[in-house]
């Protein structure tokens, strides 16, 4: 009777640490956008180590006119590691331990989730592990907030049927977002918010305009000002949107579903008009077709945080699909 009860209390204990672990991989992740819950003991994060990690993960996003961090940063005492906390879905975990240690855990506590432990026995030793792998956690971090911010907008979305058939290509664009001009080569939307706007550019230009260009940048911004003379104006004359001449845009060659493109970020204003404001502009080269598909976010919003603006915008546009009937021409 004895051993019987026995092994139905270590069959219970069993079953009930089963349940608890499928409860946490089905728990969904929460709290806002481009967020970081730093687990560290106060001693560390008001010391180096909290001084790299903000140098870091709280260094200001570039091609925004004002200073705003790449994550907000929100640090909690390694106590406080269990219970709500564990939802976000960005942790760095920090510890003095007795070995050195790196390493990130998809889904620990909830999904989707990044883990990041690190430990060292020494300052140092911590201090080597962020300097080296920071990149790196910055890269996964930013991808799974693309992810998730595309996981909102699906949850409400446009018709598209005016871009597959004028671009044939898809964009994910979420409830919000008006048709505001179209012409042969080119789509406006824009969407209205509390203090300004954000908006959408799509149009296309002929592969050899960057392909053949000595100086992609420069070719990028002339297109980029032509289309804004062209298209759009303030409400007095000569007033149209132009690329902001003060600082450089910055650019980088990346791959966006496997095309190549330009990602380039800078700010704008209306000439002659106080108006202006940060764009990212993505040059997508689609050989096949001897084009240039160019998506562009831009905001209006003066005096506010635009961090989260163009970041919704960049998710907009990475959520880019071509269409099957291209896909079948490429193979």
């Amino acid at each position: 009777m004895k051993k019987a009860l026995f092994f139905v209390l270590v069959f219970s204990g069993f079953l009930g640490s089963c349940i608890k672990k499928h409860n946490r991989e089905t728990e969904k992740t929460s709290g806002k956008i481009n967020t970081i819950s730093v687990i560290i003991d106060d001693q560390l994060w008001n010391g180096e180590v909290g001084d790299s990690i903000r140098n870091k993960f709280a260094s200001p996003v570039i091609g925004l006119p004002q200073e705003e961090p790449l994550f907000t940063i929100n640090q909690y005492p390694v106590k406080l590691l269990e219970g709500f906390m564990t939802n976000s879905r960005n942790i760095i975990v920090i510890k003095k331990e007795a070995e050195n240690k790196f390493e990130i855990v998809k889904n620990e506590y909830a999904s989707p989730q990044n883990v990041i432990h690190i430990s060292g026995k020494t300052t140092a030793s911590i201090l080597e592990q962020i300097e080296t792998n920071a990149p790196m956690i910055i890269t996964q971090m930013r991808q799974t907030e693309i992810e998730e911010n595309q996981r909102i907008i699906d949850t409400s979305r446009i018709t598209t049927k005016k871009i597959k058939r004028k671009f044939k290509i898809d964009l994910h664009i979420p409830k919000g977002y008006n048709y505001v001009l179209e012409r042969r080569k080119f789509i406006w939307l824009k969407k209205e918010i509390t203090s300004g706007n954000t908006s959408i550019l799509i149009y296309q230009i002929p592969l050899y305009r960057l392909n053949g260009s000595r100086n992609v940048l420069n070719s990028i911004i002339k297109t980029r000002d032509s289309i804004g003379n062209l298209y759009i104006h303030g409400t007095s004359r000569n007033t149209q949107m132009v690329t902001e001449d003060s600082y450089a845009p910055y650019l980088f060659h990346i791959n966006i579903n496997g095309k190549e493109a330009y990602e380039t970020k800078g700010t704008w204003e209306l000439k002659n008009d106080f108006m202006s404001g940060p764009f990212i502009n993505y040059s997508i080269l689609d050989r096949v077709n001897r084009r240039v598909i160019v998506l562009e976010g831009f905001c209006y919003d003066p005096s506010k945080e635009k961090r989260d603006l163009m970041f919704e915008l960049e998710a907009i546009i990475k959520s880019i699909e071509f269409t099957t009937k291209e896909n079948k021409k490429q193979r």
